[in-house]
């Protein structure tokens, strides 16, 4: 990996890093959900630095893919857990991390998922393989007594790309890739007080270009426009400006022109924490970008 190249993504760790720490204390009881995912967003522009996706704000039995939508009225109530994720990116090189913050009397279910994220990290070196990982994963969170999901996983980086090999599973597998010098990605264990699946909400805000062939309809042919700075990264609904916006993201998502992010669910009355850090493979260990 080129110096430029490692000194981009190891200052965009060091920002995603400082923004996490100070935001996830803005996570209390009575807090506007959308001033907080504003807020925070409004910190990565103020370093001079680009969102690699909408903030996901997440709560309770939710693992991922929630944000703020125009107008929302929701606040934070004691009892929730909030997973808070954020990806930063400067030209295009990724840092994605996350934490989860705790209204409640949660500690065991988030130490489940900090303490996996630990282990996978200690185990990260060439020759391992990402089912190793997998296997650390669940064995720490089943030792505090919950659940991995097992249908999510950490994924590799690449320039404006934030999903790419390999896939690092969150419980074990045979095999998996074999980690080499120089590979960048993001380990983020989920563990769930529910039954280790999620499935698909109805709730979508976040959406992701898929690709720049021409739209039909002007409406259409306005929202790529706006999104094509993004060079593919997702967006959120809530970014966009014009008129008949659900209207014109559904025909994209059945055109194929965007792909659709609903928001991912363990079973009602069910809890999920997350923790999450982006890792550099070097030739005896790893560089963690974010911690």
């Amino acid at each position: 990996m080129k110096d430029e190249i490692l000194g981009a993504y190891v200052e965009a760790g060091k920002i995603a890093s400082r923004i996490l720490g100070r935001s996830l204390p803005l996570v209390r009881p009575g807090a506007s959900f959308h001033r907080v995912v504003e807020e925070v967003e409004a910190l990565v522009r103020a370093e001079g630095a680009g969102l690699a996706f909408p903030l996901n704000l997440s709560l309770n039995e939710a693992a991922a893919h929630d944000t703020a939508s125009e107008g929302d009225d929701r606040v934070f109530r004691a009892g929730d857990v909030v997973k808070m994720d954020l990806g930063v990116h400067l030209d295009g090189y990724i840092a994605d991390t996350a934490g989860t913050v705790d209204l409640g009397e949660n500690g065991p279910l988030l130490r489940a998922s900090r303490a996996a994220l630990g282990k996978a990290i200690s185990l990260v070196r060439p020759g391992v393989s990402t089912g190793d990982l997998g296997a650390a994963i669940q064995g720490e969170i089943e030792a505090l007594g919950f659940r991995p999901v097992a249908n999510l996983t950490g994924h590799g980086l690449g320039r404006f790309e934030i999903h790419t090999p390999p896939t690092v599973p969150n419980v074990r597998m045979n095999g998996g890739a074999v980690l080499k010098e120089g590979m960048v990605f993001a380990i983020e264990p989920f563990a769930s007080t529910g039954t280790g699946y999620v499935s698909d909400g109805p709730r979508v805000q976040i959406y992701q270009q898929t690709g720049d062939r021409p739209a039909r309809l002007p409406e259409a042919r306005r929202i790529l426009d706006q999104v094509r700075e993004r060079h593919g990264l997702p967006f959120a609904r809530r970014w966009l400006t014009g008129d008949k916006l659900d209207l014109t993201l559904a025909s994209l998502v059945r055109s194929g022109h965007l792909h659709a992010y609903p928001v991912l669910r363990d079973v009602p009355g069910s809890l999920v924490s997350q923790a999450e850090h982006t890792v550099i493979v070097t030739g005896d260990g790893c560089i963690v970008t974010t911690r």
